[in-house]
């Protein structure tokens, strides 16, 4: 295939990804990126295979070029994805946070006080 076909199909796959990926809505980015982050990874092991097959020095630079791209692009995936499931974890509560379970010892000590004054005072 000559370097004219191969420009023509790369430039043709990134208006496709682009139109794509703009139509999708907010709600669905996460499973979207999921998706996108296996297909990475196919892109990464395509692109070690690819370059180990090389004879020349220019297609082992490009090769190696694409194997950093490929990885920083995973792995940042990878990395965007989990801090967007992090948005929608429930967030974790201290031991002595009043909205925490097992506190009740911390309510029932004013109230016992106040109680064991305003019985004082009735006596009186």
């Amino acid at each position: 295939m000559s370097s004219t076909a191969w420009l023509t199909v790369f430039v043709l796959a990134v208006f496709l990804g682009f139109e794509v990926i703009s139509k999708v809505s907010s709600i669905l980015h996460t499973p979207l990126m999921s998706g996108a982050n296996a297909v990475h990874g196919v892109i990464l092991v395509g692109a070690i295979i690819a370059t180990g097959s090389t004879t020349d020095n220019v297609q082992l630079a490009l090769g190696l070029l694409a194997i950093v791209m490929a990885t920083v692009n995973m792995v940042g995936g990878f990395t965007v994805t989990d801090r967007m499931l992090g948005m929608f974890a429930k967030p974790k509560r201290a031991p002595g946070d009043p909205g925490a379970s097992g506190t009740s010892g911390s309510a029932a000590g004013p109230s016992a006080s106040t109680s064991s004054s305003s019985s004082g005072e009735a006596g009186k």
